[in-house]
């Protein structure tokens, strides 16, 4: 039986990551990566240096979303990067002509950063191309059948939708990300484990809840939203500069999104509830119930960030 709380609820700033076999954690002053291997877990812990610190500027509001979710798309690549590094030989892809042509160009340590330069690039222009370039481009075929400018940018988010389900859905079926997602799971448990007030065990982790209203998940479908919205009052027949006005307006969309998505973590009430029950309802597919291993990953990069103090409202 769990036990009971140690003090109410209440909202922390910390946030993670699924990674291959394992967990990011990411708290107010560092992060840690716990990989699960057949010897035991691996952890690595590394102090946060944020850019805001030394550019305040970059720390305000819808400014921070930008810089933030830029900020993570790189830790989280090289979180990825290093995840992979403890995978079974057997399993690992020979490296190709290029990846050696690298390596023996620039050496192994500056060999690693280009190579996680270049995945951050294929990454963000295959994420742009698909959820954005793609359904502009086919909605222009829409223009002589809608002619109502507004009518044809619903449409064209009602396909953005389409695509985005469609490929979390393919995704979640492949046997590798279904593991992934059930580490996702655990880190969700493990942080609203954290937030409860109980202490940090096995048995009250995996009676929590695997729906985090804080998930990136839940901001990338409010960033969707906030570009259907946004997009659906601009109109240019002319489908090429349509796609160049969403790339120009995409960060004022992420950085609105961040706001919505940082206020509903916050708060708990039947209007944050409402907002982020879309969210919630979309981790059915991101996320899988974990097992005690991957549980056990969670909880240690968990308390790996855990502050000396709680963080009040340091966000």
């Amino acid at each position: 039986m769990a036990k009971e709380k140690k003090e109410k609820d209440f909202r922390t700033t910390i946030g993670g990551q699924a990674l291959i076999e394992g967990i990011l954690m990411r708290g107010v002053d560092r992060q840690a990566i716990v990989i699960h291997t057949e010897t035991g877990p691996v952890t690595k812990v590394e102090e946060l240096r944020l850019i805001k610190e030394k550019y305040p500027i970059l720390g305000k509001p819808f400014i921070r979303g930008v810089v933030n979710f830029a900020d993570s798309m790189v830790k989280g690549v090289k979180a990825l990067a290093y995840s992979a590094e403890f995978m079974p030989e057997e399993d690992l892809e020979p490296p190709s002509r290029f990846d050696l042509w690298i390596e023996k160009r620039f050496g192994l340590e500056k060999a690693q950063k280009i190579m996680i330069g270049v995945a951050l690039v294929i990454g963000m222009c295959l994420a742009i191309g698909l959820f954005f370039v793609l359904p502009t481009l086919i909605a222009g075929f829409l223009d002589g059948l809608i002619a109502n400018h507004m009518l044809r940018n619903l449409a064209e988010g009602g396909l953005r939708l389409a695509i985005f389900f469609l490929y979390l859905i393919l995704c979640s079926q492949m046997k590798d990300i279904k593991r992934t997602f059930a580490y996702h799971g655990a880190e969700h448990k493990a942080i609203f484990c954290y937030e409860k007030g109980f202490e940090l065990t096995a048995e009250n982790v995996r009676e929590q809840s695997r729906f985090h209203p804080r998930c990136g998940t839940s901001f990338l479908f409010v960033v969707i939203i906030i570009s259907i919205l946004v997009f659906s009052v601009i109109s240019w027949s002319n489908p090429f500069i349509r796609v160049l006005l969403r790339l120009l307006l995409l960060p004022v969309v992420v950085g609105f999104s961040y706001e919505i998505n940082r206020q509903i973590g916050r708060h708990d009430n039947p209007f944050t509830a409402a907002l982020s029950k879309p969210g919630r309802l979309l981790q059915r597919i991101t996320t899988n119930e974990p097992d005690d291993d991957m549980i056990e990953v969670a909880i240690e990069a968990l308390k790996l960030v855990i502050p000396d103090r709680k963080e009040a409202d340091a966000w």
